[in-house]
């Protein structure tokens, strides 16, 4: 309702008297029709971000000796949400008593998405993989976690050339990046260096030859192998320099932690920025420790209380896999925060070098269940993840 001041105050009294009857004439005289149930905003938010999705595996096909490509699509929607390439999915099955769930960098890219189609390349390097490379079939259904992380281009961070260093199964992330400046979606210049033993373990061969066609600049690397046409050796500094002005690029990298160390280290005498090199987070896995306890963990989920095994070179998350409970998780390198959880008692240790909690989180207790091994009896209240 509009109030306009007038010259004498007396009269924005008896103006303000009539505000209350004015008011209720005027809701008295509105429409009476029903407000809608659900709005644009709301709709457009949830196909952004729809949290869960359920999947069903439509293909399957073998890249090299031990690596695979998935490709899913929703079963509760028409499309999966549009994300930023080099983001990845958490992927959840179950394998005997066990609901396991692992992160997974996304090979498609996101117009594929659109079109109900999410590509994941997977290598056969734990317990979950192999599952899905002996087990898994065409028809199965998964829940998957919507598109994550911060293994993506950015243009107000990052320098318009880009170089990505891939090793072994690290190379579905550029896929996924190297599709998406063809298309045009996103607009960088791309190099990529791919470091494998031997051709035949050089996954998207046909696919990277196909990109470089249209635009990609790839560099094959074999350690192995000497072959004309590939480089011979370790994706080295002396490697780079001739593609590449290496003070002039932003550098991306996904791989085993080996590849990680040897290239940060060739890296070093160029003084680079810290914002000039991205690591894909890899996620964590059990602890070396010689004659590992079990303790008893107490976990609290909603009304809900469970008291399983813990092993002390797991992670608790692990444990609570292991015990079929539906513990939320997404990262599994204690970066993200989904598993953010409250400690009630008992001794952990974190995994060296992960622990991502806010200062809060330290103070008032807080654990991220997917770094934190234990190291006697526990007890912690856990969100449900759906």
């Amino acid at each position: 309702m509009k109030f306009k001041k007038q010259i004498f105050g007396f009269m924005d009294m008896l103006r303000f008297k009539k505000l209350v009857p004015n008011r209720r004439e005027a809701l008295a005289s509105g429409a009476d029709t029903p407000l809608p149930k659900e709005y644009r905003t709301n709709i457009l938010a949830h196909k952004l971000h729809p949290g869960y999705m359920t999947v069903e595996l439509t293909a399957i096909r073998p890249l090299t000796d031990r690596m695979k490509e998935y490709t899913f699509k929703r079963l509760d929607s028409d499309a999966f949400p549009f994300f930023r390439a080099g983001e990845y999915v958490s992927l959840q099955g179950k394998v005997g008593d066990s609901l396991v769930s692992r992160p997974y960098s996304i090979a498609s890219s996101p117009r594929e998405a659109l079109a109900n189609e999410l590509v994941l390349g997977i290598e056969n390097a734990g317990f979950f993989s192999n599952y899905l490379d002996t087990q898994a079939k065409v028809g199965d259904q998964f829940t998957m976690t919507e598109p994550s992380g911060e293994f993506h281009y950015e243009n107000l961070r990052d320098k318009k050339n880009i170089a990505c260093i891939a090793g072994g199964s690290g190379i579905t992330p550029f896929i996924s990046m190297a599709k998406s400046m063809i298309e045009g979606d996103e607009d960088y210049n791309m190099t990529l260096f791919y470091g494998a033993r031997d051709t035949k373990h050089i996954a998207y061969k046909d696919e990277l030859d196909e990109l470089a066609e249209k635009g990609l600049k790839v560099v094959y690397v074999l350690s192995d192998e000497e072959a004309e046409g590939y480089e011979h050796g370790f994706i080295s500094a002396a490697v780079m320099e001739k593609y590449v002005d290496i003070k002039d690029v932003t550098f991306f990298m996904c791989g085993p932690k080996a590849m990680y160390d040897f290239v940060l280290k060739e890296l070093e005498p160029y003084a680079l920025p810290i914002k000039a090199i991205h690591k894909d987070a890899l996620y964590c896995g059990d602890r070396n420790v010689e004659n590992p306890k079990t303790f008893r963990l107490t976990v609290h989920m909603r009304d809900l209380v469970y008291n399983i095994d813990a092993k002390e070179n797991e992670t608790l998350l692990t444990s609570m896999e292991r015990a079929g409970l539906n513990a939320p998780n997404k990262c599994r390198a204690g970066g993200c925060g989904f598993c953010h959880s409250k400690l009630i008692n008992g001794d952990f240790v974190i995994a060296d070098g992960r622990d991502g909690r806010r200062e809060a989180d330290r103070k008032f207790g807080f654990i991220h269940p997917c770094v934190t091994y234990p190291s006697s009896d526990m007890e912690i209240d856990v969100p449900v993840a759906y």
